[in-house]
């Protein structure tokens, strides 16, 4: 079976997909994964077939500095300039599309014009639900009618971003026009199936979603069976206890300096050593108590730590829980306040340390509670254990085989 994987957004947005695309090939499947071409080597790495979607995700700020207009434009001519990328990345044809959150609005015209089906494989919450409020909005309920209502309002400020890609797209590919609302009800009417890649231990999934919406766990990053530390990290790790690690991901980028100075005075603070991983922001730091590093696979480090504080992103979070190793979440945007909630819920983690708010002294005194207090371990540990149970990219092999015998 030919399948084509469509992703785009930051690396954590792409990363899952390598591991759920790897394991449809092992099952003897045609798999391409089309992603931004900053991601080529990562694709490549994990055995996959590469196709280059159009966007740098480097270049779209992290904050709403510019106001909500300028947030909705610049969403809205990225979406545009992805809709026309992903008819190209087609033209080679698949027998399935296997869709993120972000390429589904535009994906959905493909799967009709092409005649073939489509999975969706998501990694955050998007169907509206009484449970929570849209994951974008914050942690706070709403309550079960407000949360819902605020959903489905979400939704409706989704088919306005994606409204003019949508229209280039059906024009390009010759079918009737028709509106992104429009194009999702059909697809809901049909309970078009959706995979969600997160575990239920952590989001259970919300009693009133349709059938076809299953919480099937995380789908982990690629990693080869010879993947090893660099030795300059085995080296420190065996120098000491075991290490914080903080990183921000593609978060706070140009604020390497400032962020690395306030890491190495909490962690001196709270006398701990620290991994400091640089990411976008740049981050840096000089002590013998504190190493820089690079990318590295989260899978092969964070077992070895005594806590990781990060910027509550999807894919960090869920690799620090499946670590059993507690969390401080410090939450910048997007999503990140829901899953920093998600932490502080199942017990990993003392509380969000928000990044507006974040200094020296907020950072010490939770990490300090993080590490020093066995609680949180222990529930960390937990979470690890239910996300050993869960299989996600065999249920996602499943979902697609079961497309095709459809």
């Amino acid at each position: 079976m030919k399948i084509l994987i469509t992703t785009a957004g930051s690396y954590g947005d792409v990363a899952p997909y390598t591991g759920l695309g790897a394991r449809l090939r092992a099952a003897g499947h045609d798999v391409t994964l089309a992603a931004h071409d900053t991601f080529a080597p990562l694709v490549r790495a994990s055995g996959l077939r590469f196709r280059a979607l159009p966007g740098d995700p480097g270049r779209r700020g992290p904050t709403a500095a510019g106001g909500r207009k300028e947030l909705l434009r610049t969403a809205t001519a990225f979406v545009r300039e992805l809709g026309a990328g992903l008819v190209d990345v087609a033209g080679e044809g698949a027998d399935a599309l296997v869709l993120s959150a972000t390429t589904a609005p535009l994906g959905w015209q493909l799967a009709e014009a092409m005649d073939v089906p489509a999975l969706g494989a998501y990694l955050q919450p998007a169907h509206p639900t009484r449970a929570f409020a849209p994951v974008v909005s914050g942690a706070r309920s709403l309550g079960g009618w407000g949360n819902r209502t605020a959903g489905r309002f979400s939704l409706r400020m989704v088919d306005r971003v994606y409204a003019d890609a949508v229209r280039d797209l059906r024009a390009r590919l010759d079918l009737p026009a028709a509106a992104p609302a429009t194009v999702r009800a059909r697809r809901e009417r049909a309970h078009w199936p959706v995979l969600y890649g997160f575990s239920a231990a952590v989001v259970a999934r919300p009693a009133d979603w349709r059938a076809g919406l299953d919480v099937v766990g995380n789908w982990w990053p690629h990693l080869a069976a010879d993947a090893r530390l660099p030795p300059a990290v085995e080296e420190f790790l065996a120098d000491g206890p075991p290490p914080v690690f903080i990183g921000f991901g593609s978060m706070a980028a140009g604020e390497g300096e400032r962020l690395g100075e306030l890491a190495v005075a909490a962690l001196r603070r709270a006398g701990l050593r620290g991994v400091l991983q640089s990411g976008r922001a740049g981050l840096r730091a000089a002590s013998d108590q504190v190493l820089t590093i690079g990318e590295v696979p989260h899978a092969l480090l964070f077992p070895r730590l005594a806590a990781v504080v990060h910027h509550a992103g999807a894919g960090t979070t869920a690799a620090g829980l499946r670590a059993g190793v507690p969390a401080v979440p410090v939450p910048v945007t997007a999503d990140q306040p829901f899953w920093a909630a998600r932490l502080t819920a199942v017990g990993a983690a003392p509380g969000p340390v928000p990044f507006r708010r974040l200094t020296a002294d907020g950072l010490a005194d939770a990490l300090t509670r993080a590490v020093r207090d066995p609680a949180y371990a222990s529930a960390a540990r937990a979470v690890a254990r239910a996300m050993a149970t869960e299989d996600a990219a065999g249920q996602a092999l499943k979902a697609v085989e079961s497309l095709e015998r459809g």
